[in-house]
Formats: structure tokens, sequence, C-alpha cells
């Protein structure tokens, strides 16, 4: 399984924003970016030049480290997106807000986007009824995700829980029985991603 493994608090100082890559430590004064609000490198402090593309690339690696996905597979989200009716920008969030990692995150099952794919690759999540371990699985409206009967990572799920404040609104979730449903597929109001979709747009149109 190919993933990233930079270290993640160089990604947030790299984007000069949390990207809450290390769930609990983002809330704390150990995280980087509150430490070290600059780039990481020897030329971190320096001046850069701002352009167009800059502010298009840097929006582009936000997101792709947001949401945890290499270049490759971001970009083929991103011609998905284009194929389908709407707003290319809104659909290439929708698709990556309803990958099934991404989902048990948002409902408060990993402490992490990371912690959420070790927890779905290892077999402790079930779609329907049935055994998913793809990260990447597309969820649809209706969907039930629930913990494995059994599973080992119990424990780790429910300190999870105790770590989420809400979930979103197009999703519904219990917490006491570690189950959850999509409800529908989020409009972009309800997506918190911090980016400008369309700077990615404008960035592949090219």
């Amino acid at each position: 399984m190919a993933r990233d493994t930079s270290p993640q608090c160089k990604q947030c100082r790299r984007e000069a924003e949390k990207l809450f890559l290390k769930g609990e430590r983002c809330l704390t004064d150990k995280c980087a970016v509150e430490r070290r609000a600059y780039p990481p490198g020897e030329h971190g402090r320096g001046r850069i030049k701002q352009s167009e593309y800059l502010l298009q690339l840097r929006e582009k690696q936000k997101a792709r480290r947001y949401y945890q996905v290499l270049e490759k597979q971001f970009h083929h989200y991103y011609e998905v997106a284009s194929r389908k009716q709407g707003i290319t920008g809104e659909n290439l969030l929708v698709l990556l807000e309803m990958r099934l990692d991404n989902v048990v995150y948002r409902l408060g099952f990993g402490a992490s986007r990371r912690q959420a794919r070790q927890l779905v690759r290892h077999s402790h999540f079930m779609v329907n009824g049935k055994k998913v371990d793809i990260p990447s699985y597309q969820m649809r409206p209706d969907d039930v995700v629930s913990v494995r009967a059994n599973s080992k990572a119990v424990e780790t799920v429910r300190a999870a829980t105790d770590l989420t404040s809400s979930v979103a609104p197009w999703l519904l979730v219990d917490h006491d029985n570690l189950t959850g449903k999509i409800l529908r597929a989020p409009t972009r109001d309800e997506i918190d991603t911090p980016v400008q979709e369309q700077l990615i747009v404008e960035l592949y149109s090219k």
C-alpha cells in the first residue's frame, strides 16, 4: 500500500496551517505550527516570491495532505470530478469526503485520518455488515459503518470518540454501539476543508 511517510508536522508547517494530521497532539501547545510558524528547511524563514502558480500548487498540496492522498490518486479524483455534473471543485471535495477512511475519521472513530486509514487497512471496520479493508472505498448514502465484532481496536476507537465534540450533519453516529450511517452526500458548506478548491481546478486545467 503506497502512503506518504514524510514527517506530518513538517507537512502542516509547509502549508502554514494546521491540517490535524496527528490527532490530539494538534490540539496542544506541542503542535509544530504553534511552536514554529514558518516553513521547514534551511530557507524556511526567507522571503518567498508569491505567484499565481505557487498559490494554486500550495492549495493542491494542502488538500492532498489533508486527506492523506498521493499525487496520482488525487489527480484521478480530479478527473472523475471533472466528468460529473456540477462544479468540479465541489465534486472533488465530495469524492474525498466520501472515502471510507475519511468517513471513519468524521464519525470520530479515529483520532486522525492516518489512524483511521490504519484501522480500516487492518480490517477493524465493516460496511453494511461486510468487512472492508480499502481506505479509498467510496461510501454511498444509507451505507452503515460499524466496528467489526471482537475487534481488538475497540478501546482505541472509544478513546478517539472522546476527542469528538460534534459530527458533520450528513452523518449519523452512535458512539455507544460504535456504528455510523451516511445520511447523504455532503454539501460544500458542510465541508470544513481549509482549501480553495477553485485554485486546484485552475492548476489542473492548465
